[in-house]
């Protein structure tokens, strides 16, 4: 099993990202998937999740965050928009085995992680 994180950068305030997950040895029908993100010193928090068809989504920065899912590639993205300084942490997306539906919280329903993405916001 393996996540992989890539499309992280530096990027100006107000700029925008979007992360990718590509999930190899699961398939991600059977799964929900969320995207976490660590800045230093803090602990890693919950910022959204989709389900397995993407039939239920979870936000907690909905304004700005967008999550979606192609079954056809394994592959889940997070689109950022508008991002401030704040948002700098290193990113991680993860797995917890509820396809139909989920939350972004608690992160210890979430089974596999990748080993993350790092998103630099400045001036």
């Amino acid at each position: 099993l393996l996540l992989v994180e890539s499309g992280g950068g530096s990027v100006q305030p107000g700029g925008s990202l979007r992360l990718s997950c590509a999930a190899s040895g699961i398939t991600l029908d059977d799964y929900s998937i969320g995207w976490f993100r660590q800045a230093p010193g803090k602990e890693r928090e919950g910022i959204s999740c989709i389900s397995s068809k993407g039939t239920w989504t979870n936000y907690l920065y909905s304004d700005r965050f967008t999550i979606s899912v192609d079954n056809a590639k394994n592959t889940v993205y997070l689109q950022m928009y508008r991002l401030k300084l704040e948002d700098t942490a290193v990113y991680y997306c993860a797995v917890t085995p509820f396809p139909n539906m989920c939350t972004a919280r608690p992160l210890g329903q979430y089974v596999y992680w990748g080993q993350g993405t790092q998103v630099t916001v400045s001036s």
